[in-house]
């Protein structure tokens, strides 16, 4: 992939990132940390119905769409069984009329569910239909798609704020329905060519029984890893409030400028490794790309640590401990983008269940951690459990991949990330009282991995 082609669709994840910066300040000053608590149980039940729903075949359709000759029938076998599933669960839902709503929020609202299902309903179409253009390496389309839903999230809430009013969770379930509907419908446009090809298409049974065995697998294993990275959320609401998991969320939703960075990377990786694998395995542009990601996360961690005081001129006060909690937010999306690198393997082999098996003992590391940390640290406990349980999942993908397919060298990505973490639970942990100590602890450590690495020239892999 080119370096227009790598702008074009960076600018999706940058742009979504800088407008949530300038949406989320807005929110915290305006909603109570509980309906910002809300709409995270909201956001992780929705990413639980695209997992489970999806049947695994978006991950099946990425993996052999350079392979078929029949695209848009592919995409309609990936497609349709999923969406005839998720249609059919949510109207189950409705047999008692306010469950939904009831059942994320504890508010009995009619109206608020039948939002909440619409939302469900596009963020699962608009999942397959990104797909197309992140295949077709469409990035400008891509980038706009995800852009443009954000500013029109961020108009509604200016809306409500110049005109006082819309400020109870309602409100703010209209202005993400909207968002998530906008989204969806510029897909349906720019993907028009490909679906409107794709209606006309047959269901291949014995190819979508080929895809769901491969598929299969990965329901398991998506289901884990929704657990993974939801389980810190459902036992702060378990154990703690509403109020507690709102914090967490505005500190996780901080830790953008890593998920920006995963974004980009997951976006670019998996068609370029597939097209290397169907060209020709290079492993040592793969070793390569791991080195440079390795170099990265490092680097990111290390600002975050510097730099997260900055969040403090941004919040209300009830926010002050974001600044600790931050930190430690950003290893779920560090260390699964850097576990993207060293798991390409499973991908190569098809051993798709050393992917499940990877989610299932992170999860179960979470669980464990979760239920120690959360009732004597809140919010910092669920940050650290999760913090570990993804350095677990690096390492579990990392080790599967070498297993089946060839090992790498790993003392330098294990010791590196392992510095990581520990630094960034302890600051998490101990910060307040030692943030001094911290900061240059922090600022040595991105000076070594610099003077380290200085010579590295990322162009070379592009």
């Amino acid at each position: 992939m080119n370096a227009r082609k790598l702008v074009a669709f960076a600018i999706g994840p940058v742009g979504g990132a800088a407008l949530g910066f300038i949406t989320l300040p807005i929110i915290t000053w305006f909603y109570s940390a509980e309906d910002i608590g809300r709409i995270a149980m909201f956001q992780v039940v929705s990413s639980f119905c695209i997992l489970l729903f999806s049947l695994g075949l978006d991950q099946v359709y990425v993996r052999e769409y350079h392979e078929s000759e029949h695209k848009p029938a592919l995409l309609k076998t990936a497609l349709l069984p999923g969406l005839l599933s998720l249609v059919v669960g949510l109207a189950l839902c409705f047999v008692v009329p306010g469950f939904i709503s009831q059942a994320l929020f504890s508010v009995d609202s009619v109206l608020i569910s039948i939002l909440v299902a619409l939302c469900f309903l596009a963020a699962f179409v608009s999942r397959f239909l990104s797909l197309i253009l992140r295949m077709q390496e469409r990035g400008l389309a891509f980038s706009m798609s995800q852009v443009l839903p954000k500013v029109l999230f961020l108009s509604v809430i200016g809306v409500y704020v110049l005109f006082s009013f819309g400020f109870d969770l309602f409100h703010l379930v209209i202005a993400h329905a909207l968002s998530i509907t906008a989204v969806t419908l510029i897909y349906v446009w720019n993907t028009r060519q490909e679906w409107l090809v794709a209606l006309k298409q047959r269901v291949d049974t014995e190819k979508l029984k080929a895809m769901l065995r491969f598929g299969a697998p990965l329901i398991m294993g998506g289901i884990a890893f929704w657990g993974l990275t939801a389980m810190d959320k459902i036992f702060l609401r378990t154990f703690s409030s509403f109020e507690e998991l709102g914090v967490y969320s505005v500190a996780s939703s901080f830790a953008a400028a890593a998920i920006v960075f995963q974004s980009i990377f997951s976006i670019i990786w998996a068609p370029t490794v597939y097209k290397w694998a169907a060209e020709g395995i290079n492993t040592e542009k793969i070793d390569q790309v791991t080195e440079y990601v390795l170099v990265a996360v490092v680097i990111l961690f290390s600002l975050a640590g510097l730099f997260s005081w900055a969040v403090t001129y941004l919040l209300p006060a009830s926010y002050a401990k974001v600044q600790y909690i931050l930190v430690t937010c950003m290893a779920y999306p560090l260390f699964y983008t850097l576990s993207e690198t060293t798991v390409v393997g499973l991908g190569i082999t098809r051993k798709s269940s050393y992917a499940m098996a990877a989610s299932i003992i992170a999860v179960l590391v979470n669980l464990v951690g979760n239920y120690l940390l959360v009732p004597l640290y809140g919010a910092a406990g669920a940050a650290v459990s999760t913090a570990i349980a993804f350095w677990v999942f690096f390492i579990c993908r990392t080790e599967f991949s070498c297993r089946v397919w060839r090992p790498i060298p790993r003392l330098k990505l294990y010791s590196m990330t392992l510095a990581c973490l520990i630094l960034s639970v302890l600051f998490t942990l101990k910060g307040v009282d030692r943030y001094f100590e911290f900061a240059c602890a922090w600022f040595v450590f991105l000076v070594v991995i610099i003077v380290t690495n200085y010579k590295i020239n990322f162009a070379r892999i592009l």
